[in-house]
């Protein structure tokens, strides 16, 4: 599976690298993510909830980031298991670029295998499900950073793609994504992790 899409963001290019390497941000634009914790250097343990198709499982995985260039790009190499669902691995390649003084685009190619009951139903479905994650993903993204989400640039998830998606928020993400939006920006800030902390200590 390859997915490659373009999004721009209503921020300035160093405000977007800042909330992709936020683990609490991702956390709560991820559908379905239940945690993100570090795990040695560039490296996160995560475990969430998601629905192929059929398929309904709960997968617990490892990604890494590498080739990192501060505040342009990065690489992130992944893999989880999701028990009897099966397994996904495979990496992505993020890059922001500066659109004028308040926003960005940002750019992303992934390359995933998938194997178990989950290549069993199809690439289609399965190719299906990912643009539906990513564009949640995205409408939430955008959201939280001040936007509505829905400035794309070429490549994009199709418009019924995002709205499918938003069919199918998963209710314990979506209540941890209100309680972060109800905290104040002094305790946000307080209990933010983030990567680039990380990063830095290397």
């Amino acid at each position: 599976m390859e997915l490659t899409e373009t999004h721009v963001l209503p921020v300035s290019q160093q405000t977007a690298w800042d909330a992709l390497n936020d683990t609490e941000m991702l956390r709560a634009c991820i559908p379905g993510c239940e945690s993100i914790d570090p795990d040695g250097e560039n490296a996160y343990l995560v475990a969430l909830s998601a629905a192929v198709g059929p398929v309904k499982a709960r997968f617990k995985g490892r990604m890494q980031l590498i080739d990192i260039e501060a505040p342009n790009s990065y690489s992130i190499v992944f893999e989880g298991q999701g028990g009897a669902a099966g397994f996904a691995k495979g990496n992505a390649h993020v890059s922001l670029e500066a659109d004028g003084e308040a926003a960005t685009k940002l750019s992303y190619t992934a390359h995933a295998q998938v194997g178990g009951k989950l290549a069993q139903i199809g690439s289609r479905l399965v190719d299906g499900a990912a643009r539906k994650i990513a564009g949640e993903f995205f409408k939430r993204f955008g959201a939280r950073l001040g936007g509505s989400g829905d400035g794309n640039g070429d490549g994009a998830a199709a418009p019924d793609a995002k709205e499918n998606a938003a069919d199918q928020t998963v209710p314990h993400n979506t209540a941890s994504t209100d309680a972060a939006d109800g905290e104040s920006g002094g305790d946000a800030t307080k209990r933010k992790k983030s990567w680039t902390a990380w990063i830095s200590k290397s």
